[in-house]
């Protein structure tokens, strides 16, 4: 039984062992996108411990009690099962396995004690059919092999939030066809963070590339709490079409004092200071084509620029997954009746100039 998956042993074919989320990060590091450096708790993982641990009827039996349409009924329902993965004590070979990766993963970046991202990734999560992004746990700049074994609990446990749950009962989602994997990824130390769309989401533009960032981790721009700058960029001659830089008045750091990631507030200097240069804009563009190009449809992409290492070797990958809006949506000429090829190639035909 593989308890342990590095993220470069894994490709898109590995969904079931480890989950969307970190089946796509080993895909993307198999196709040279810069991906940081980490490992799956695989899928098998959570279902011997939910097995061996003697829970998982007790979960199902809770769950078969639920009132779908009680508020009520689905919190308590929650609380109850996350509160028995939490506290039902890891068998002796799990905790082993996890934590001699966790210490490879320390040895091979060189920090004895590494800040890692855990995030939770479930099979049934970043499908092009689905929405599931978001449902359940990440946590960020977790620190020794106790407070990791006790956040992948925490992850497993999220497979079981009111939302989730809810979810998977309004679209026909068996409970127990749903496994959980988690991933832990190397911290990014980011200047900036975001994420990055292979279309215009507002219209379904397949000719722009959108770009929003904001200073510090990227959790400020995906939660939706800051007015992030934004970046339309056109995709054949990588020019930005329209450009705002927003006053941007909290960011996400790690606080080394109470040993977490916080909201603070963005020094005066930097509220209205574009955190991209323009060269990062560009390169972003450049990654997320390559993206688009090695999935073949739109993607949602989220990215991060390390302080700690020069450009372009600063700009990192940490998630991808298609885009589930606008590729729903039947094809049809998008913008005055032209295709997404048409507006592409008059783009490109604009910037033409014939020497006479």
């Amino acid at each position: 039984m593989a308890y342990i998956i590095n993220f470069k042993n894994l490709n898109k074919n590995s969904l079931q062992q480890v989950g969307g989320k970190n089946a796509g990060l080993g895909e993307m590091i198999n196709a040279g996108i810069n991906v940081p450096p980490g490992f799956a708790v695989t899928t098998e993982s959570y279902l011997e411990f939910i097995s061996n641990e003697g829970i998982k009827d007790d979960i199902f039996r809770i769950l078969s009690k639920i009132d779908p349409d009680d508020i009520n009924s689905l919190n308590t329902t929650s609380t109850e099962i996350q509160k028995i993965i939490r506290n039902t004590p890891l068998c002796n070979e799990i905790k082993a396995a996890i934590a001699e990766a966790y210490g490879r993963l320390c040895k091979k970046c060189g920090v004895e004690s590494l800040p890692v991202a855990v995030r939770s990734s479930a099979t049934a999560e970043d499908l092009p059919t689905a929405s599931f992004a978001g449902q359940q746990d990440t946590y960020l700049w977790i620190q020794k092999p106790d407070n990791l074994l006790e956040k992948v609990q925490w992850c497993w446990a999220s497979l079981f939030t009111p939302r989730a749950i809810d979810y998977r009962i309004k679209n026909n989602f068996p409970h127990e066809k749903v496994l959980i994997s988690v991933g832990v990824q190397k911290m990014v130390n980011p200047k900036a963070a975001g994420v990055m769309f292979t279309l215009n989401p507002t219209d379904g533009d397949p000719s722009k590339v959108v770009i929003e960032g904001n200073w510090g981790l990227g959790e400020t721009v995906v939660s939706g709490s800051v007015n992030p700058d934004k970046f339309t960029v056109d995709k054949v001659v990588m020019e930005t079409t329209d450009k705002i830089v927003s006053t941007k008045q909290i960011e996400s750091v790690f606080d080394p004092e109470v040993g977490e990631v916080v909201n603070v507030d963005i020094d005066r200097t930097r509220q209205s200071k574009c955190c991209l240069e323009d060269r990062e804009v560009k390169e972003l563009v450049r990654i997320s084509k390559e993206i688009e190009k090695h999935y073949g449809c739109p993607m949602d992409i989220e990215w991060a620029i390390d302080k700690n290492f020069p450009f372009p070797k600063n700009i990192f990958i940490v998630q991808a997954r298609p885009e589930t809006v606008w590729s729903q949506r039947k094809a049809e000429p998008i913008i005055g009746n032209k295709s997404g090829y048409q507006l592409l190639m008059e783009q490109a035909m604009k910037r033409i100039k014939i020497q006479e």
